[in-house]
């Protein structure tokens, strides 16, 4: 039972493709083509014997290191010295011929299938030659006295097929480790992205807050009054939420609400002097989109404080539809993350985004989702209110 767990877990065959793709595993399964040049030495000591027989076991031993160095070079990509191993592993094939007779066709059986792997384009005629020889040759030499080769024939085209085979699944393997590194990568970069947008969004807000309420604080200690204390406090406790929603936004566990975010919109504007005219309930909002409208609602007042000098922001909501607008100098907010993060988040439920200038001064943020959306130019709070 421990063995077959761990086959399946991350260091199991199922779980690491890699296993497959190069390391030890990969030489075994190539390491099995040496059976071949046993099978020729057998044939050395069938047909001859003495000075012959001893040069043939030479020939073959040698081939057996030209096949590994062969394979070391496959692997490292060394192609100048593969194709020099391939020619000494033919010629000493050829050579083997007159000693092993029929028996040398398998060590002619690994040269094709060396070279139909690392020539893919000519591996039918590579391999037809290859099977035509060991069929004919043995029947065309009369002293030998052996028949048309049909079992080297029939060998070689099945080994050279299945050497194919064994290096496309290798080639397949590590396309799917360059893929799974692509898909790491990937992760990773959309998992940086969504912390950077957070905290964007989430202390940008609350630090907006922080600054304006230490000003006032500071305006109201300097004429001794007592709600300074009070507005310190409150800087403390946003502080505190600040950190709070830092840890949760890393944890990926922050939760946003669109009454929350009205309220806290409330008294963020309150605290910068600006008249806030925002609705009394979310009930016209469906509970799949509070959250991201909370989203959007917080960015737009953080920015008509940050960048807008207005005296009055107003906020619209509809079933599926977000406006915030300003009355402020119609300046657009430096460019950063904001807008950006924004935009993102609509985008993947499938709504649009518009932000400019509004008629005839100030600013507005416009989302809508679905079909729900406004027509003609978007007036300032003021004229609204008239």
């Amino acid at each position: 039972m421990g063995d077959a767990a761990g086959a399946r877990g991350p260091g199991g065959a199922e779980g690491d493709p890699q296993r497959w793709a190069q390391g030890w595993r990969r030489g075994v399964l190539a390491a099995g083509m040496l059976v071949y040049p046993g099978v020729a030495a057998s044939g050395v000591a069938r047909y001859t014997s003495g000075t012959a027989a001893a040069l043939g076991y030479a020939m073959v031993a040698v081939f057996c290191a030209a096949y590994v160095l062969a394979g070391v070079s496959f692997a490292r990509r060394h192609l100048a010295r593969l194709r020099v191993l391939m020619v000494v592993m033919a010629v000493l094939f050829a050579a083997e011929v007159p000693v092993a007779r029929n028996f040398a066709f398998y060590l002619g059986a690994v040269v094709v299938s060396f070279a139909a792997m690392v020539h893919r384009r000519h591996m039918v005629p590579i391999v037809a030659a290859g099977a035509g020889a060991a069929l004919v040759v043995p029947w065309a030499v009369r002293p030998w006295q052996l028949g048309l080769g049909w079992t080297e024939a029939v060998m070689t085209v099945f080994t050279a097929l299945a050497v194919f085979g064994f290096s496309e699944i290798v080639t397949a393997n590590r396309a799917l480790l360059d893929a799974r590194a692509e898909v790491a990568r990937l992760a990773s970069d959309a998992e940086r992205n969504r912390i950077a947008r957070d905290l964007h969004d989430l202390l940008g807000h609350s630090l907006t807050v922080i600054a304006v309420k230490s000003g006032l604080a500071r305006r109201l200690a300097e004429k001794d009054s007592p709600r300074a204390v009070e507005e310190i406090t409150a800087v403390e406790v946003l502080s505190r939420q600040a950190l709070a929603d830092v840890r949760a936004a890393v944890s990926g566990y922050r939760e946003v609400t669109l009454a929350g975010e009205l309220a806290h919109a409330r008294e963020l504007l309150r605290a910068a002097g600006v008249v806030a005219d925002l609705p009394t309930t979310t009930e016209a909002v469906a509970p799949a989109q509070q959250e991201l409208f909370g989203w959007i609602l917080r960015e737009g007042v953080t920015n008509v404080v940050r960048h807008a000098r207005a005296s009055r922001c107003t906020v619209r909501l509809s079933a599926s539809s977000v406006e915030v607008v300003d009355d402020g100098t119609g300046a657009a907010a430096p460019r950063g993350n904001g807008l950006s993060g924004l935009t993102e988040r609509v985008a993947t439920a499938g709504g649009t985004v518009e932000a400019g200038p509004a008629l005839p001064r100030g600013w507005r943020l416009r989302v809508t989702l679905g079909g729900d959306r406004p027509r003609g130019p978007l007036t300032t709070p003021e004229d609204a209110a008239a």
